[in-house]
């Protein structure tokens, strides 16, 4: 998806966002034509927000990292879209999953030297001054996901997506004060696993 010059439109009103997403699961002709340029404007915020917080990803430009993102989405027949905030949750996830695929080409070129790191404290778990390996970070997330999914969802929106507490809540088909509280309990559990001995 690249963004021409000149104004992007809006996001429109939910209903009709929602309508283009379930037309374009049915397969209908022309529903992701008119569904792109509606949606241009929110995804290069949330790739902004994913390149500012993973400061590792240099060379990166937000229209870039949207680019690539939709080039997935649009190989992608599994998911059947239900609203607006799945579809952002889940393009903000593909967004980092590219900066991740990235980042471990990177490893396998140089022979597995030269990691990206990331201040532990940046995800706002308890641990100033702490560099953590990017890695390793999504390695603990995943292991999070196949503990408790929600959790480490949470993460991926309230951090690498930039999503408010309410977004993540509509996202997620939950309350405010769900987000709350697995946000909380996700925060403890990655400072557990990336301090613990023998963590990257």
């Amino acid at each position: 998806m690249r963004i021409a010059g000149g104004r992007i439109a809006a996001v429109p009103p939910h209903g009709d966002l929602t309508r283009l997403l379930q037309a374009w699961s049915d397969g209908e002709a022309g529903a992701i034509d008119e569904l792109a340029p509606l949606v241009q404007r929110k995804l290069r915020e949330i790739a902004a927000r994913i390149l500012a917080a993973e400061r590792w990803a240099d060379g990166w430009q937000p229209t870039d990292l949207v680019h690539e993102a939709y080039l997935r989405l649009l190989d992608w027949r599994m998911v059947r879209w239900q609203s607006r905030g799945q579809f952002f949750a889940t393009t903000a996830r593909m967004m980092r999953h590219v900066l991740v695929d990235a980042a471990r080409e990177r490893r396998a070129a140089k022979r597995g030297h030269g990691a990206d790191f990331v201040p532990l404290d940046s995800v706002q778990v308890a641990a100033p001054g702490l560099d953590v390996d990017i890695l390793a970070l999504e390695d603990a997330l995943a292991a999070l996901a196949h503990v408790d999914p929600r959790p480490s969802q949470v993460v991926e929106l309230r951090f690498f997506g930039g999503f408010s507490i309410d977004e993540t809540a509509e996202a997620l088909g939950v309350s405010p004060r769900t987000v709350k509280n697995d946000w909380n309990s996700a925060r403890a559990w990655l400072f557990h696993e990336l301090t613990k001995p023998g963590s990257a």
